[in-house]
């Protein structure tokens, strides 16, 4: 009787270690998991510049775009801050400041306290095309950081970083896989993705949002067509053209839509993807733009959503207006050029003005329908100054604005004298 116990005793505890091990084997597994890259991103990787053999002229305007631009390697023609002695200053306080400083072995932000050198960090790499701005990272180890300087173009000056402190320096404000996916093509992580400090293969990120972001890792159709120069269709390539509109939305909603979470790894998004495969998305309400409660930094998507424009077409996507593949940036004579492929009826005449001034109405309706508006986040201090600068960006919605249309025929009487 004592050996039956002894037995079944023996049984069971072989039976608890057994599922502890499956347990924690199914623990480990999962770690494993998530701390490997997603399996497309692992995927070879071309390179925009062996995109140019076939598509020479599309690369060459490419770029030069903001997308292109949107992370460097940081260089003294990459950074668009001054390093000139009285140029390079941002003090935070008469006895606080930071220097931007060139040496034989870099360029760095340097902390001055009291007058003395007390930090020195390293601009590695730049983000921000710099059409409204730069701000720069710095590498630790593995680990990236943004830097407690920034540039802010419209002043032509170095800035507070922002959303960093205004009377103290910073330094650890991590950069995560998230901030890289809408500055990078892609980036490989060393450690386990959303830890609070992430790690990065330095070899493994591809900088700006180039070729491959839109239409995919591209080794397969470079390697095909190279070997196949006759083939003129484009084999293990995405064409945008080719996908739903949704699809195509859904590539620029992955930046440009700012009410997105994501629920798989950063990087698991690719192009043809459904967005709501990786992130949880909110609507935009009308009333909620109509009552400027979305800011029009980073939310063009919601913005386009609520327009009429919009909701009245089946077909509108962000590239009926924007050419990805050109830099046109400022030139309201193209942008309005699209609207007129769909409004094709001429403003009426308006009182005051002149012939000549009616006719540029006509060639801009972007000042009025689309106006630069300024951003509740993207506000910096420059230098010593107790309130914040802030950036301007159009506006995505559009729509009638009275206020901005009586502003633009007052400037358009007053330049026309």
């Amino acid at each position: 009787m004592n050996a039956i116990h002894r037995y079944r005793r023996f049984t069971i505890i072989i039976l608890l270690l057994s599922c502890m091990v499956a347990g924690l084997t199914k623990c480990t597994g999962k770690q494993k998991k998530a701390a490997s890259p997603p399996e497309k991103v692992a995927e070879a990787f071309a390179g925009s510049a062996s995109c140019a053999s076939c598509h020479n002229d599309i690369y060459t305007k490419h770029i030069t775009t903001a997308h292109y631009l949107t992370s460097q390697l940081a260089t003294e023609k990459s950074i668009l801050g001054s390093f000139v002695a009285g140029k390079n200053n941002y003090a935070y306080t008469s006895l606080l400041s930071i220097s931007m400083q060139k040496t034989d072995s870099g360029l760095y932000q340097s902390v001055f306290y009291k007058g003395n050198r007390k930090k020195d960090i390293r601009f590695d790499l730049v983000t921000g095309s710099g059409a409204k701005g730069q701000t720069y990272l710095y590498w630790q180890g593995n680990k990236l950081f943004q830097m407690p300087i920034s540039y802010f173009t419209a002043a032509q000056q170095w800035s507070n970083s922002p959303g960093f402190p205004s009377d103290r320096v910073m330094f650890d404000k991590p950069i995560t896989s998230r901030c890289l996916e809408c500055h990078a093509t892609a980036a490989k992580l060393l450690s386990a993705p959303d830890v609070k400090h992430e790690e990065f293969d330095k070899q493994g990120i591809i900088l700006g949002i180039d070729c491959e972001k839109c239409h995919g890792p591209a080794t397969k159709h470079v390697s095909f067509h190279t070997e196949h120069p006759e083939e003129k269709q484009g084999k293990y390539i995405v064409n945008q053209a080719s996908l739903s509109r949704q699809q195509q939305l859904d590539m620029c909603r992955l930046c440009h839509d700012g009410s997105i979470k994501k629920i798989t790894p950063s990087f698991s998004f690719q192009a043809g993807d459904n967005l709501s495969d990786h992130f949880t998305t909110d609507s935009i309400a009308t009333t909620a733009v109509n009552n400027d409660n979305v800011d029009v930094h980073g939310n063009q998507f919601g913005l386009l959503k609520a327009s009429k424009c919009f909701l009245q077409s089946n077909t509108m996507t962000c590239n009926t207006c924007h050419n990805s593949h050109e830099n046109e940036r400022g030139n309201l004579a193209v942008f309005s050029q699209r609207c007129i492929t769909c409004h094709t009826t001429e403003h009426k005449n308006i009182p005051g003005l002149n012939t000549a001034q009616q006719k540029t109405i006509n060639t801009n309706c972007i000042d009025c329908h689309l106006p630069a508006k300024p951003s509740r986040t993207l506000t910096l201090f420059l230098s010593e100054m107790e309130t914040p600068a802030v950036a301007v960006v159009r506006s995505h919605f559009i729509s009638v604005y009275p206020e901005e249309v009586k502003k633009y025929i007052e400037g358009l009487k007053k330049t026309s004298r």
